[in-house]
C-alpha cells in the first residue's frame, strides 16, 4: 500500500512587482538566498532534511509572488514542516554565500539572453507593460544585481515576507485540523519587520500598437508574436471570456486560426495561443511559426479575423467546443494535491482562494454576444503588440 503524501506550497506576496525599480531582480535572487541557511540550519541542511524523508523541493519567482513548495509523505510533514518555516521566516543571507550565488543569478541572466522564447517573451513584456512593474524582468539586470548588498536584500525580506503576505497551502494525506496545528506550530516566528524602499508604483498605460523586430543567432525561422492586454483577476469574467476566445482562436488544429493559416492556407509551420491572468492584468498572445515573407500577410489575416470576432455572433457549436477544452485542461489540471495547493494558493496570492473554483463557472456561462463584445474592447486590430525574432543573417 503507498504512503500518502503531502504538499505544502508557501506563497508569498512578494514577487518583482514588489521590488523598488532599483532594486530589481531582488525578489528571485532571494528566493535562491532563502535555501542558504538561517541562524539555526546551515546551507544545504534544509535539502537534506527533505530528501532523506524521500521527499523533493522546488521554488519559483513572477511578478506577484514568490513560492516555495516541498511534497514528503504525509506522516513526514511533522518533522519536515518546520525546516521550511524555519528557512522562510529566518532567512540568514550570509554574506559570502550572497556572493557566491549572485555568480549563479548572473550566470542565469546570461543563459536567458541566449533563449529566443525568454528573448521574445520579455520585447513583449517591456512593449505591454511600459513603466509598469510588470515590464522589468524578473531576473533582474547584470548592472542592478552587482550593485546589491546582503543588507538590502535583509530589508527585503523583513518587509515582505510577513503574514499579511503569505499563504501556506497544504494538500494531500492530511486532515485538515491536523494541517492547521502544524502550520499554527512552525509559521509562528516571523521576522521583525524592517522598512524598504517603496516598490514602483505605475499604472498600466492605454495599449497602442507597437512593434520590435529582433535579430537573433542560431534561430531558424521567423516568429511572430501578437499580445492584447485584457483585464485582470478583478474582473475574472470578463477574463475567463478571453481565454475562450483564446482556444477558439488558436486552442487546437479546428480554431480558426490554425486551420486557416496552417491547415489551409499553409502560411505558417505553427500556430499557438496562450493566456496569462494577473493580479492586474491578463495577455492574451498569438504566436505563429513561419518564413520571413509571410509574416505581414498572417499579421493582416489575424487583425481581419479579429475584426470579424467582434461583428459577428460565435456559433454555439464552436463555443461549447472552446468551453469544453477549457473545463477539460482545468480538470486534469486539479488531479493531484500538488496541483490543488497550487491553484488555492495562486488565487489566494492575486486575489482570494474561491475564485480557484469560480473560473470553470465564468467560462460556462460565456456567451456569444459577451464574447463579441469583450473582443471590440481587448482584441483590437489597432492597438497590440508585435515581436518579430529573425534569423541573423550570415
Amino acid at each position: 500500500m503507498a504512503t500518502p503524501a503531502a504538499i505544502v506550497d508557501v506563497w508569498v506576496r512578494a514577487g518583482a512587482s514588489a521590488e523598488p525599480a532599483e532594486w530589481s531582480g531582488m525578489a528571485h535572487f532571494l528566493e535562491h538566498m532563502v535555501f542558504k541557511g538561517t541562524q539555526r540550519l546551515q546551507p544545504g541542511e534544509f535539502d537534506w532534511a527533505i530528501e532523506s524523508q524521500g521527499g523533493m523541493t522546488n521554488a519559483a519567482t513572477s511578478h506577484d509572488y514568490a513560492h516555495f513548495y516541498i511534497s514528503v509523505a504525509a506522516d513526514a510533514l511533522p518533522q519536515t514542516l518546520p525546516y521550511l518555516a524555519d528557512l522562510l521566516l529566518g532567512a540568514a543571507i550570509p554574506a559570502d554565500e550572497f556572493e557566491r550565488e549572485r555568480l549563479v543569478v548572473l550566470e542565469e541572466i546570461r543563459q536567458a539572453y541566449d533563449d529566443p522564447d525568454w528573448v521574445g517573451y520579455q520585447a513583449m513584456c517591456e512593449q505591454l507593460y511600459g513603466q509598469h512593474a510588470y515590464g522589468r524582468p524578473v531576473l533582474g539586470t547584470p548592472d542592478v544585481l552587482k550593485a546589491r548588498s546582503p543588507e538590502e536584500m535583509r530589508r527585503f525580506h523583513q518587509a515582505h515576507y510577513q503574514p499579511e503576505n503569505m499563504t501556506v497551502a497544504i494538500a494531500g494525506g492530511i486532515s485538515q485540523d491536523r494541517a492547521l496545528e502544524l502550520i499554527q506550530q512552525s509559521f509562528s516566528q516571523f521576522p521583525e519587520p524592517l522598512a524598504c524602499p517603496p516598490s514602483l508604483i505605475a499604472t498600466l498605460a492605454p495599449p497602442t500598437s507597437q512593434r520590435q523586430t529582433i535579430h537573433l543567432p542560431h534561430l531558424e525561422q521567423s516568429r511572430l508574436t501578437m499580445s492584447w492586454i485584457g483585464p485582470g483577476v478583478d474582473q475574472l469574467a470578463t477574463a475567463s471570456g478571453l481565454d475562450v476566445l483564446s482556444v477558439l482562436l488558436g486552442g487546437g488544429r479546428t480554431a480558426r486560426l490554425v486551420r486557416e493559416l496552417r491547415e489551409e492556407r499553409q502560411l505558417v509551420q505553427a500556430v499557438d495561443s496562450s493566456f496569462a491572468l494577473q493580479r492586474e492584468c491578463s495577455v492574451l498572445s498569438l504566436s505563429m511559426w513561419l518564413e520571413s515573407d509571410q509574416i505581414a500577410a498572417v499579421e493582416e489575416i489575424v487583425c481581419d479575423r479579429l475584426t470579424e470576432l467582434a461583428e459577428q455572433p460565435i456559433a454555439p457549436s464552436e463555443l461549447a467546443r472552446a468551453q469544453r477544452l477549457l473545463l477539460n485542461d482545468y480538470a486534469f489540471s486539479t488531479e493531484t494535491p500538488g496541483q490543488i495547493a497550487g491553484l488555492y494558493g495562486y488565487y489566494a496570492t492575486i486575489a482570494q482562494p474561491e475564485l480557484a473554483t469560480a473560473y470553470p463557472e465564468h467560462v460556462k456561462a460565456t456567451a456569444p454576444e459577451q464574447l463579441q463584445q469583450i473582443a471590440r474592447q481587448y482584441l483590437s486590430a489597432d492597438r497590440y503588440s508585435a515581436i518579430v525574432l529573425e534569423p541573423q543573417q550570415r
